[in-house]
């Protein structure tokens, strides 16, 4: 199935990649916005570059993720160019890490190229990566300014986080405000636990006292995520999207009674991935959580979006539109679970392809949530996969290309460690979009 809408974004620096000749988009501009989206330090020919690899002689120059990280940002570099902006002018940064260990290079390196105005950030080790030798992938997000449409940063000493990272706790837009990833970690003269803030924590020893997830992700809501939003004047209301990493997959379900009891169950849209153990800033953190929200009062209003979609957890929202962007996260879900049309047949487990079958029922409700927004499948501006075997990426990815008769895509594909939150599930998309 082809999508017939006409597109209103504009690939930048399209390119063909491997012998399946996959068509990546290194970034997308959509009206104000530019987004580079799974950004390696690759040379789009052979992988990751080999000058970043520098496999005969890696000691002979810079360290090997000093230079990855230096390519990434070129690449980040040459997008917005081709976007007509720069910079000064990026509002989010999310990056994916193979090992925490790649961390303080890209954080030096991030630094340097920002030289103090690195917006909200969230990082994230995963499983794996799409090609081989890569620690990083970036997904970067900027404006084009204009009238009443400029970046601030907004500073606060306690909310800054660690000195290393340097990012702002709050950052704005017009009437958007983005906030980083948010742990338990503790900043200042916090009480702590292995990184970890004591008031986040059950008393040690005190088995009965509570389950650790709901204390850590009540604290991190109520001590933290509200007083980035104050901020810029904003309150928990006033948030459209939000994305949430747990290194427990026993966790799910508890994290999400704690959610709803804070944004109810009309609140806003959000994804759940799994992430790896030890793989947040704190060493013993399980939980952290990235949002983005609106200024109360402002032009740009947020809409509840319903096209009958089936999602994965109790009370989460199948879309939200705020303002001309557009967010919808997926699995190929009925009420029962994993739709059996997506399901593998033990008897015959060869004759089909899962992942495959879960892409088609996952862009299908994708497409209908864009329609009912007034707006199309052809808008993608951002295709987060997030995948328990990177070997599914290729038959999910042409599924979007088929829908979108061949057009560039601008994905991400990180492999997290299962399972996934539907028992059967190998596949779980995010979608940002376009829908002015």
């Amino acid at each position: 199935m082809t999508e017939k809408t006409t597109a209103a974004v504009e690939p930048l620096l399209p390119v063909e990649l491997g012998a399946g000749k996959i068509k990546f988009a290194q970034g997308v501009k959509a009206g104000r916005w530019v987004f580079a989206t799974g950004v390696m330090a690759q040379d789009f020919k052979s992988g990751i570059a080999p000058d970043v690899l520098s496999e005969r002689a890696p000691h002979a120059g810079l360290p090997k993720r000093e230079n990855e990280a230096l390519r990434i940002f070129e690449n980040i570099d040459a997008v917005l160019r081709a976007a007509g902006t720069d910079r000064n002018n990026l509002v989010r940064t999310d990056q994916y890490y193979t090992t925490v260990k790649a961390v303080p290079a890209y954080q030096q390196v991030r630094r340097e190229f920002l030289k103090g105005r690195i917006p909200p950030s969230t990082s994230i080790a995963m499983q794996g990566l799409l090609l081989p030798g890569a620690d990083m992938n970036i997904q970067a997000m900027a404006a084009i300014p204009q009238p009443g449409f400029e970046v601030v940063h907004l500073k606060h000493a306690e909310l800054a986080g660690r000195p290393t990272s340097g990012y702002s706790p709050a950052l704005t837009v017009g009437d958007f405000i983005f906030i980083p990833g948010i742990t338990s970690f503790a900043v200042g003269d916090e009480p702590s636990r292995n990184g970890v803030a004591a008031a986040a924590l059950m008393t040690q020893g005190a088995q009965w006292a509570g389950q650790p997830i709901k204390l850590e992700t009540e604290f991190i809501i109520t001590k933290r995520i509200v007083q980035s939003l104050a901020l810029a004047g904003a309150r928990l209301e006033d948030v459209v999207h939000a994305q949430v990493y747990l290194t427990d997959r026993e966790d799910y379900s508890a994290f999400n009674e704690t959610w709803t009891r804070h944004f109810g169950p009309s609140g806003p849209t959000y994804s759940i991935m799994p992430c790896i153990e030890h793989g947040l800033a704190p060493y013993d953190g399980k939980i952290e959580i990235n949002v983005l929200a609106l200024k109360p009062g402002g032009a740009t209003k947020k809409r509840p979006i319903d096209a009958g979609v089936t999602t994965a957890f109790r009370h989460q929202p199948q879309a939200t539109k705020a303002g001309d962007l557009l967010f919808i996260s997926g699995m190929a879900t009925d009420r029962d679970g994993l739709a059996p049309a997506a399901a593998a047949d033990p008897r015959q487990p060869h004759f089909s392809s899962p992942a495959e079958a879960q892409a088609e029922i996952i862009a299908g409700n994708i497409a209908k949530l864009c329609e009912a927004a007034g707006s199309s499948l052809g808008n993608v501006v951002r295709l987060l996969m997030f995948l328990t075997h990177m070997r599914d990426f290729y038959a999910v990815t042409k599924v979007f290309e088929r829908r979108l008769g061949g057009r560039p895509l601008p994905f991400s594909a990180v492999e997290v460690p299962g399972p996934l939150p539907v028992p059967g599930a190998t596949v779980q998309i995010e979608a940002w979009v376009y829908a002015p």
